[in-house]
């Protein structure tokens, strides 16, 4: 299994990731600590963001407006549907332009699956889309390293860079770590960084 392979992938599974995906938001406590600490009017960028169901749905419910990106059509084609109060793009978050500022944003179990270097390079993808003040919140693995999962029954990439290079990269691009919890058990298991966008809030 290669990076290069994950759209396809997900394009391929994509009804029966829909179907099979945990909906039961085991991730609220950490939307919810993200949420709280972004300014109105929440305005969300939620890449790799799937079929929509359980977070984004759950973003919209917080008020949030939600523009949402994946880089598989049928996935966008779900999400449109789950999720029709957001906005749906069809586009891969490496070298995204959108033009755009967001005051959250937002790659829960999607910027994982590029490659190191892909990860690399997001990281100005991540400050070019963030307001002053912005809140980034992703999720990797604990340590460096690359396995392969699954997804819709069929194995799916992942990498992650050391902590130590996630915060350097966050530093170099204008981001301040504020909390990075590995393999937390408030989600089920997942590891998960949380970061602020330095610069005066706009009034």
């Amino acid at each position: 299994m290669r990076p290069e392979q994950i759209i396809d992938t997900y394009e391929a599974v994509a009804e029966t990731w829909n179907r099979e995906r945990n909906k039961a938001l085991f991730e609220r406590v950490w939307l919810d600590r993200w949420i709280n600490m972004i300014v109105p009017p929440r305005r969300i960028l939620d890449l790799g963001c799937g079929a929509g169901l359980p977070i984004t749905r759950y973003l919209v419910e917080r008020r949030a407006t939600v523009t949402g990106v994946d880089a598989a059509p049928a996935m966008v084609a779900l999400f449109k549907a789950n999720v029709p109060d957001a906005r749906a793009l069809q586009g891969d978050m490496r070298g995204l332009d959108l033009g755009e500022e967001f005051d959250g944003i937002l790659a829960w179990n999607s910027f994982f699956h590029l490659s190191m270097p892909d990860q690399r390079a997001m990281f100005p993808v991540f400050a070019a889309h963030s307001a002053p003040g912005a809140m980034l919140m992703f999720t990797s693995g604990p340590s460096e390293g690359e396995v392969v999962g699954e997804a819709g029954g069929q194995p799916v990439y992942h990498a992650s860079l050391d902590p130590k290079e996630y915060r350097a990269l966050l530093g170099e691009n204008g981001f301040e770590v504020l909390r990075f919890v590995p393999e937390d058990p408030e989600a089920n298991g997942h590891t998960i960084w949380l970061a602020r966008k330095k610069g005066l809030l706009a009034k």
